[in-house]
């Protein structure tokens, strides 16, 4: 029995609902953190200590008890505002990744002159095999190893960066040839990280990467 008036199991009220109100919790398809400012406010103060946590320390061994331990919390107050362990690391490297895209936005603004495919590329590379880049790469190992499991933090990354991709397209292209040019990006870039953590093969990747960049000059010089 619920004897705690409707509080998470730290004791907080994070709905801020006036004793004898309902509890939203009852109603179906409500997400139990997202119903006030303050609730909003912990839940994101837990991910965002268990997310440092996951660029320190990586995948290897997440579990809810050592996010709980990271968030100086119980793994019950986590599960009040997540879905599960799956969902928690989801939306930790989902932040994980949105700060690596902003610092390769933030990158490629910097390059002088028209902001090219080609140039966007060579621009965010030492971002993407920058300081959190580690962690990320071990998310896509995770979604190849148990795809069924964590089939969303592979979703996930293509989501995330098709966008900033297809705004740096050409404006004269067709959609679809952006959405082509964008997803082969995507694809090699990937393919090239894991290569440089596998492999370990600095000057092949190097050689391949230097070819990726021709082709996108040779692509934008092509009539749609």
């Amino acid at each position: 029995m619920d004897v705690s008036g409707g509080r998470d199991p730290e004791g907080h009220d994070p709905e801020g609902r006036a004793p004898g109100d309902p509890d939203p919790r009852e109603r179906a398809g409500y997400r139990r953190s997202t119903g006030s400012a303050r609730g909003e406010a912990r839940r994101r103060e837990l991910l965002d200590r268990v997310t440092k946590d996951v660029a320190v320390n990586g995948l290897v061994d997440f579990s809810l008890r050592r996010a709980a331990r990271a968030a100086g919390t119980t793994h019950k107050v986590l599960l009040y505002y997540f879905d599960g362990v799956e969902d928690l690391l989801g939306q930790a490297i989902f932040q994980l990744r949105e700060k690596r895209i902003d610092n390769a936005l933030a990158t490629s603004a910097e390059v002088p002159g028209r902001q090219t495919l080609a140039a966007w590329v060579r621009a965010v590379w030492p971002v993407l095999t920058g300081e959190a880049s580690w962690v990320l790469d071990q998310a896509i190992g995770l979604a190849i190893y148990d795809p069924e499991r964590y089939v969303d933090l592979g979703r996930g990354a293509s989501k995330q960066y098709l966008p900033a991709l297809l705004s740096i397209c050409p404006e004269h292209w067709s959609g679809r040839r952006k959405l082509e040019v964008a997803e082969m990006i995507l694809a090699v870039l990937r393919g090239f990280l894991v290569d440089l953590r596998t492999s370990g093969d600095a000057e092949g990747i190097a050689a391949g990467f230097e070819a990726l960049v021709r082709a996108l000059e040779r692509e934008e010089a092509t009539p749609d």
